[in-house]
Parts: C-alpha cells; structure tokens; sequence
C-alpha cells in the first residue's frame, strides 16, 4: 500500500518510514513501518490506546535512566559494553514510543521528572552493589516490563489484532528485546548479587507501582 495519499491528508500516519534504520546492538531491525488504513484516531480505542503508549514511554524512559546510572558507576569496567548495548536498544525503544504518542496525540506522565531521577538512582545504586547487582537490576525490571507487554498485547488482541497490528509488531518486538535483556542479565551472574531474591521482589513492586501511576496520571 502507497503511504503517499495518507501523507497528503495529513493524516495520522506520517510515521510512514523509507529506508530501513541500521540493526541494533543485538543484530535485529528496530523500525517497524507504520502504513495502516485500519488504526486511525477515530477508529481506535483512544483511552485504551492512549494508556499503553504513555506507560510505554515512561517505561522506556526510566530504563533509560536506570541504564545511564549503571554507566556512570560501571561503564569503565569489563561489563560497560554490555551495558551498553542493552542501553542503546532502549534508547531505539524511547525513540519510537515518542513518535508514537505525537502520532496518536497522547500527553506523557506528568510523573516524568521523578522517574528521570529514581530511574538514574536505582541504576546507579544497583550497579554499586557490583556487575552482579547491576544485572540482577537489568533481570527485575525488564522480567517486569516483558509481563506488563504481554498484558497489552493480549489487551489489543482482544480489541481487535487485525486493526492494531502495527502497534501490535512494536509491542512485541520490544517485548521480544526486553527478555534478550533479561537473559543476558542471568548470564552475567545476576543471582550472585547479594540477597538477590529480595533485590529483586523490591525492584519489581517499584515497577509495579511506576506501571500504575504512570498509566493513570
């Protein structure tokens, strides 16, 4: 399908990518190209729509801030670039999760300031624990936010797949990414941090209460 008609409406879907964007650290393609008749503003659940893509970017942005505090304690040690990496692809998942929301109009989390800051203070204050605390920070969060993706995939299934099937392809792409994460968190010897079961519970009820705050406000 022609995107040409679409742009020259001024319709929604100006996220009507060319080329392709170069692979991320992990070998896959980030861009996933939106061209739909189906999913515009007045055919789409709005407030169900609106939900998943503010909570989206505010997840996407307090890992980028937890990533950026494990590189300002550990970026200079031998687990920097794996770090690294994974903080290269979340950027790729902020990117488009902005775009997504000037697409669909939707307002960010008025709670963005202090995720900018709680996110950098667990990175940071995880990292400090060691590589393994650091990892077992990487394992909590992106288990968390793998669930609470696949929570909004079944969401829009149930809505209707054949009409969100783009936001359908971003979600579980970066869901598909978020468990890579997490596994490569496990490799690291994420267990090995100290009382890592706690650790672990206690990162992921903070996820839990960011997920909901920042879905409402």
């Amino acid at each position: 399908m022609s995107c040409a008609p679409l742009m020259a409406s001024g319709s929604l879907w100006r996220l009507c990518f060319g080329a392709p964007r170069p692979l991320s650290a992990y070998g896959r393609r980030i861009s996933v190209r939106f061209c739909s008749s189906r999913m515009t503003l007045d055919t789409i659940n709005r407030a169900a729509v609106d939900r998943i893509i503010r909570v989206d970017h505010a997840g996407e942005y307090g890992a980028n801030r937890i990533y950026a505090g494990q590189m300002a304690v550990l970026g200079r040690t031998s687990v920097g670039p794996v770090i690294q990496k994974m903080w290269d692809q979340e950027k790729d998942h902020l990117k488009k999760f902005s775009e997504l929301m000037v697409a669909f109009r939707v307002r960010p989390t008025v709670l963005m300031p202090l995720w900018n800051v709680v996110g950098f203070a667990l990175g940071a204050g995880t990292a400090l624990l060691g590589r393994e605390g650091a990892m077992a920070c990487t394992v909590a969060v992106e288990e968390s936010i793998a669930h609470h993706y696949n929570n909004q995939i079944r969401t829009l299934m149930e809505e209707d797949p054949e009409k969100y099937e783009e936001l359908l392809q971003v979600i579980k792409k970066f869901r598909d990414e978020e468990l890579e994460h997490h596994d490569i968190g496990l490799e690291h010897d994420a267990e090995l941090a100290p009382a890592y079961a706690i650790l672990k519970k206690a990162i992921q009820a903070g996820c839990s209460a960011a997920i909901y705050l920042s879905e409402r406000f």
